[in-house]
């Protein structure tokens, strides 16, 4: 799915990265703790969150997220928008919960990062 099908799918509102919206999305990781974020979202994904801070945007930077989906209808501070423009990431709000917007986007072909975890250090790609 791109970018486009996924804010129509989820009447998401586009805050930053418009030019990006033909951009193609093949995996997601939803989490709301960063560190599941860095440990287990591939390059490519979209990060679905309910944060806001701009900590989001510096996660999304360096695991090289395609974009920032933030669910609940929140809208992020402006810092969050600002930084998210010069990193050149787009980030979109959802008023969906966490759970149905990842189930949403799963059963229109978004599949997640890792398929499971085994137990400690021991993940499952797909």
């Amino acid at each position: 799915m791109t970018l486009r099908e996924i804010a129509d799918l989820l009447d998401a509102r586009v805050l930053a990265g418009e030019k990006h919206l033909d951009t193609e999305v093949k995996t997601a990781f939803s989490a709301d703790l960063m560190s599941d974020v860095l440990a287990f979202a591939k390059p490519g994904s979209i990060m679905i969150t309910g944060l806001t801070n701009p900590q989001i945007v510096r996660i999304a930077s360096i695991v090289d997220n395609s974009a920032i989906l933030i669910v609940r209808g929140k809208i992020p501070p402006d810092e969050t928008i600002t930084l998210a423009e010069e990193l050149d990431i787009p980030v979109l709000s959802t008023k969906y919960i966490l759970f149905e917007t990842s189930g949403r986007l799963y059963a229109n072909g978004i599949i997640g990062c890792v398929r499971k975890i085994e137990g400690p250090g021991s993940v499952i790609p797909l």
